[in-house]
């Protein structure tokens, strides 16, 4: 589709959720897969004066359900069986009507609402305070005007979403992919010359695992970046991503959907502090804090504090959910720690962490050592009910070859790469991924279907 194409078919789309009842304001809500009909319906609720929710197609309709209860929507576009006006999955906005420019709509207030807490079976919506501007002149994170950027990753995630949008705005040809393969987006970036890609850490290793010969053969020349967030991304993993690729082309962020603050880090500074997610920009205020809210010196463990330049609140708001707030900072509720030059090392999630025989244990540093076995394609790592620790690590680990796994290998292995408080106590195998295409783990949810197995 081009430009021009886009153009046209969102002005048609925004004028047909006006008659549905859509007005400046209003959320509509976008459950579409990787599709161009996707960014038609993002563009038509923005020119209609509304915000666009992207949410899974996918998800249960009990989960489903409660996020649409929460926003209330003008309109769900990709659902049947609604009580909200609705258009089915396989919509389309009529080439009979009118397709110029629209005159006189309100921009909206707030360009996204994107939907977060399914781990948690509580959901809650993040509604951006940003309104629907931006400079077309002024791409971010190493994108180029009127560069070509390759989506891999699911369009109801931030990710995903932002970024292509970022590119949209900033003149970028967006090569979709319906679903990630890892061979197929290297093939992508060399048949297209992409020069921006953003791929979570599960992509990158997905990518890594491919037969070196395969991977060696691709022409990756034009790629000017790959920028990764979303998830813990192991320094084994990194580095030999780094040293494929080049560190000036490896851009790592850490931040959040409310985008209160973050960080970033290239290669170059990552290969000189191994594990480190970088510093904050100028302007936004980060702090270490201990369960008292005393700020916690350099190499000490604490919870993560935000401060972004217009205060508490001023770029996003929750529905279905209250912020953590601490004076004038707030928490995504993520573990971390300092070094002497402020740059920023992840610890793990509050929620996710497991305290075993008094001792904390991180799922993530465990589970970065389980997928660097060559066998393991992913891992989520959890803690159990133990009448003995208070808590036992669990790993469920995916073997993708179907070959029994040699669980006192796997020991052996893991044994040289962690401490001994650290070693999973059982080991769970299964057959499929434990990440989805947005690198995310449920691990919540996977602990509670363990717990109502012990039972039954």
């Amino acid at each position: 589709m081009t430009r021009m194409e886009l153009e046209r078919a969102s002005n048609r789309a925004a004028r047909v959720f006006i008659d549905m009842g859509v007005e400046p304001g209003d959320f509509v809500t976008i459950a579409l897969p990787n599709t161009i009909a996707f960014y038609v319906a993002i563009f038509g609720a923005l020119k209609a004066g509304a915000t666009p929710m992207p949410i899974s197609h996918r998800l249960p309709a009990l989960e489903r359900n409660a996020i649409i209860d929460l926003a209330h929507p003008a309109l769900l576009v990709g659902m049947e069986k609604s009580p909200y006006p609705n258009l089915q999955l396989d919509w389309e906005p009529n080439p009979s009507v009118d397709d110029s420019p629209l005159i006189g709509i309100q921009t909206a207030q707030s360009w996204k609402a994107m939907t977060s807490g399914g781990s948690t079976g509580r959901p809650k919506i993040i509604v951006a305070t940003a309104a629907a501007e931006y400079d077309p002149l002024d791409p971010p994170h190493g994108m180029r005007v009127d560069g070509t950027q390759l989506v891999p990753g699911p369009l109801y995630h931030q990710g995903p979403f932002i970024f292509s949008m970022y590119g949209l705005f900033t003149g970028a040809t967006i090569v979709l992919m319906q679903r990630f393969d890892a061979w197929e987006a290297l093939t992508l970036i060399e048949r297209h010359r992409v020069d921006w890609v953003f791929l979570v850490p599960t992509m990158v290793h997905r990518i890594w695992r491919l037969p070196e010969a395969q991977r060696s053969a691709s022409d990756l020349s034009s790629l000017n970046v790959t920028m990764s967030t979303g998830a813990p991304f192991p320094v084994w993993l990194k580095e030999a991503w780094i040293d494929w690729l080049g560190p000036q082309r490896v851009l790592e962020a850490y931040g959040g959907t409310e985008h209160m603050g973050g960080t970033m880090i290239w290669g170059d500074e990552a290969l000189q502090r191994p594990g480190s997610v970088g510093r904050s920009p100028q302007g936004y205020g980060i702090r270490i804090l201990d369960d008292a809210g005393r700020e916690l010196p350099p190499r000490e463990i604490g919870e993560i504090y935000f401060r972004a330049p217009g205060g508490v609140g001023s770029t996003y708001r929750y529905i279905g959910a209250e912020g953590k707030v601490l004076g004038e900072w707030e928490s995504l509720g993520d573990l971390g720690y300092f070094d002497e030059d402020r740059y920023l090392y992840l610890v793990d999630r509050r929620t996710d962490l497991i305290l075993s025989g008094g001792v904390n244990v991180y799922p993530a540093e465990v589970e970065a050592a389980l997928d660097s076995h060559p066998l393991v394609r992913s891992s989520a790592v959890i803690g159990l009910p133990d009448q003995d620790l208070g808590q036992r690590v669990h790993a469920i680990i995916d073997i993708a070859d179907q070959t029994e796994p040699d669980k006192a290998a796997l020991r052996a292995y893991l044994a040289e790469r962690l401490a001994p408080y650290k070693l999973p106590r059982s080991l769970e195998f299964v057959r499929e991924p434990l990440r989805d295409d947005a690198g995310k783990v449920r691990r919540q949810a996977l602990r509670t279907a363990r717990l109502a197995d012990t039972l039954e």
